[in-house]
């Protein structure tokens, strides 16, 4: 795929999120109660896969080399703990569920209040907590092409399209956090390069694919676990990581 502009692949992305959650609704009154669980409870399940698959890509040689083999889950559960205990400090799925609320009576009023926002919180975690948007993001800033973030549109305009025939209109209103967070990223990437080396990237897609893993088991309805507040992870995992190396 010949580089677009920079950015496109944020665009994409984002347009494929709006345009699958509107079919998801067109058609989600006709699918009955039970198929529509059947649906989010395989979307949990393929978040367990992506969370597993997260953690094996993260757990590489580089970040082993540069802060050991044994110290490697050490760090990634380091930063969930830092970032967990942070997050449940300053109420951050709290206020991530109050940000949801407020879009709801905003430009949504006929929305259930519960429904929209376990859709517009959990599916901006499943579209925006994962290696392909920040690697993409970067590669995308960097102008080393957007194939990356395509690939990942196509994965989640289905996903938009399955969450919200089950969970309703608040999934495509996580094109806002999602254009939001991957903008930003591919800027990071535009402005200051390769800013992070593959052992802190890695540590922080290993940190990811734990958080999806929770994700997973919350969307099959097995414990309602607050991921939310385990989003500051994703800060620390590289953070550690960097300290470590320092003190070597």
């Amino acid at each position: 795929m010949a580089p677009m502009f920079i950015g496109a692949g944020t665009v994409i992305n984002v347009i494929t999120v709006v345009v699958g959650a509107l079919l998801g609704l067109l058609i989600g009154h006709r699918l009955p109660e039970r198929t529509r669980s059947v649906v989010t409870q395989i979307l949990g399940l393929v978040s367990l896969v992506i969370g597993g698959l997260s953690i094996a890509q993260g757990m590489s040689e580089a970040f082993a080399a540069a802060v050991g083999p044994n110290s490697r889950l050490l760090i990634v559960l380091a930063a969930l703990l830092i970032g967990g205990i942070f997050g449940s400090v300053v109420r951050l799925e709290e206020r991530l569920d109050g940000g949801a609320d407020w879009l709801r009576t905003r430009f949504a009023r006929g929305a259930d209040h519960n429904t929209f926002i376990e859709a517009s919180v959990t599916a901006t975690l499943i579209f925006c907590v994962g290696p392909l948007s920040i690697i993409g993001s970067l590669s995308d800033g960097m102008g080393h092409g957007s194939e990356q973030l395509v690939i990942k549109a196509v994965m989640d305009g289905f996903a938009a399209m399955a969450f919200a025939s089950s969970l309703g209109i608040g999934v495509a209103f996580a094109a806002i956090p999602l254009a939001i967070y991957q903008g930003t990223l591919t800027a990071v990437g535009f402005w200051l390069g390769n800013i992070l080396p593959a052992a802190h990237l890695d540590a922080l897609t290993a940190t990811g694919g734990v958080i999806l893993l929770g994700l997973g088991i919350r969307l099959l309805g097995i414990k309602q676990i607050q991921i939310g507040d385990m989003l500051p992870s994703l800060v620390a995992a590289p953070l550690l990581v960097a300290v470590v190396v320092g003190l070597a």
